[in-house]
């Protein structure tokens, strides 16, 4: 991870400029530096990944023109080739270097030409223009706001502008912004289908999770064979993770025994020439998946690393990991307390610098509650929302745990071309007819033998109750008693925006609101089961409260 900062106009001196990037040095504790770029500034904190020479530190600069990313572009080796032949010359061997040439070439259409993961920030000299774009996923976190003299700030984390910003907004993912305009250049919602080009509320100040596009009719799914579709998510997954194995640094995963962490390192496993460094995290008491993660680890033959937390470590990371997180979600915050403390382990003993995780699979395959849904179109448009959303969810958790500890993230299910083909498969496909959920990824990779057959075939449990199913009772026990007994109800409606709904609900926000005062409004609503479905209208998120859970804690 990098965490990048700019500023669009003069209100600001270059040492608050700078004391406001620090806030985020976590993200990129190698090097840092701040230029001056127009009549603002560019900040860049580095973590160095590709191209770790002092040549690839950025700002980068190309005639009037300059850059900060933060991101990994699978594509820059065939992107440099070209612009090679171009005449362009490069200094560095960071994957970043290409965004500006490609830039003078192409102009805004540039950010479609990319295979990546990335937030960057340009300024054009020429034209006097600042111009910021996210990834379609969101993998990549970027944040705007204006301050008080009015100037346009871009951050990778709200932490950057608290205090500098009265509404701080999640940068819209698959847009470009561009002259006061946000336009979308693309929407893995929305598989080869129209969809809404100008981002509604640009102008207006309207928060950007109101951007809708336009979900593809159940006619226009593809209907290929189970065969071909097995063979499609097969291909296109193992090139998805071969890309992620690309690093001028040591590559670490993260395992849980999951079916999605597992076949990440399966097939990772069989492309290094040497042993997988897997890590693990379990309560001390009831984890459910180290055995499996065990049990993956030692049939991959990896190197394999058993994290052990208490009951106290749990409650002594809540404040912590929501300072971290920047939200008040409950699903988020409890599958974060692990990954936030394995990934602090990892940093603290090893010199891994690259972490692969299995986030984002659920969401195209489904959960435990899409189970309920009533019709494959339903299916597809709770996935299209999951998808849309997923950068202030399990994104927002799997980039915050990992940066906060100065690590990156790689996600293989989030890869461009895996998301196209899986969203444009037709629904009643997807759907769990088969008596196992997510079946379609499970049977692409039956013939491998990649991870054992249990595992291939293991129902899902929710991340925090595999962690350990006394780490959701422990938080819930935590937080009730950080609440009034007597104020708690009265207390949730002090609040407009998200109601807390529980004790654990009320704590998270008065934390959240203690970091990030009035910005609720970064995280649409709470992550919950679509309670219009029948079997889903619960008041829990987690997974164990829904009637098919079955095995899966097991």
């Amino acid at each position: 991870m990098c965490s990048i900062l700019a500023c669009t106009g003069s209100s600001l001196s270059k040492e608050d400029f700078t004391a406001y990037l620090m806030k985020t040095i976590s993200r990129g504790p190698d090097d840092t530096r701040v230029n001056s770029v127009g009549d603002g500034f560019m900040g860049f904190n580095r973590l160095s990944i590709m191209g770790p020479a002092p040549s690839g530190m950025q700002p980068f600069h190309l005639y009037e023109n300059s850059s900060i990313c933060n991101g990994e572009i699978y594509n820059f080796r065939s992107l440099k080739k070209q612009l090679q032949e171009l005449n362009y010359t490069f200094v560095s061997e960071s994957d970043c270097e290409v965004l500006l040439p490609m830039y003078e070439q192409f102009g805004c259409d540039m950010f479609a030409m990319l295979d990546a993961e990335f937030a960057c920030v340009l300024y054009d000299g020429r034209t006097d223009s600042w111009i910021a774009a996210r990834d379609p996923i969101g993998i990549r976190p970027l944040y705007y706001g204006k301050n008080k003299a009015g100037d346009l700030l871009f951050a990778s984390e709200p932490k950057n502008l608290v205090g500098l910003c009265d509404r701080i907004k999640p940068f819209p993912p698959g847009c470009y912004y561009k002259d006061g305009v946000f336009t979308r250049y693309a929407d893995p919602a929305v598989v080869k289908g129209p969809c809404t080009n100008n981002v509604s509320g640009a102008a207006s100040g309207e928060h950007p999770f109101a951007v809708t596009g336009t979900t593809r009719e159940n006619k226009g799914f593809r209907h290929d064979s189970m065969e071909t579709i097995s063979k499609e998510i097969h291909d296109r997954l193992i090139r998805a993770v071969e890309k992620r194995l690309d690093s001028d640094m040591p590559v670490g995963f993260l395992l849980s025994g999951g079916l999605d962490s597992s076949l990440v390192c399966g097939i990772a496993a069989k492309m290094m020439d040497k042993p997988l460094k897997t890590f693990a995290i379990g309560m001390d008491i009831d984890a459910i998946d180290l055995k499996y993660a065990r049990q993956v680890a030692d049939y991959i033959h990896s190197d394999h690393t058993e994290v052990i937390i208490t009951a106290e470590d749990v409650k002594n990371a809540v404040e912590p990991v929501i300072a971290a997180l920047g939200t008040y979600d409950i699903t988020t915050i409890r599958a974060s307390i692990g990954m936030y403390l394995i990934c602090k382990w990892i940093r603290e003993n090893t010199d891994i610098r690259v972490l692969l995780t299995g986030e984002i699979s659920d969401e195209m395959f489904g959960y435990k509650y899409t189970d309920f849904a009533p019709t494959p179109a339903d299916f597809q448009q709770e996935a299209c929302k999951r998808i849309r959303e997923i950068n202030v969810y399990d994104v927002l958790r799997a980039d915050r745990c990992i940066s906060v500890n100065s690590l990156e993230a790689r996600v293989p299910f989030g890869d461009l071309d895996f998301v196209d083909y899986v969203m444009s498969i037709d629904p009643a496909l997807k759907m769990n007819t088969y008596g196992i959920g997510k079946y379609l990824l499970r049977h692409a990779f039956e013939e491998d033998k990649l991870i054992p057959e249990n595992i291939l075939m293991r129902e899902k449990a929710a991340f925090s109750d595999a962690v350990g199913h006394s780490l959701r009772d422990d938080l819930m026990e935590y937080a009730a008693s950080q609440v009034s007994d007597e104020t708690w109800e009265e207390d949730c409606k002090a609040y407009d925006v998200a109601v807390p709904f529980t004790k654990e609900s009320l704590y998270y926000r008065q934390v959240f609101e203690k970091y990030y005062p009035g910005q609720a409004a970064m995280i649409p609503a709470y992550w919950m089961p679509n309670k219009t479905w029948p079997g889903c209208d619960v008041d829990d998120p987690s997974a164990r409260v829904l009637s098919n859970y079955g095995a899966s804690g097991e």
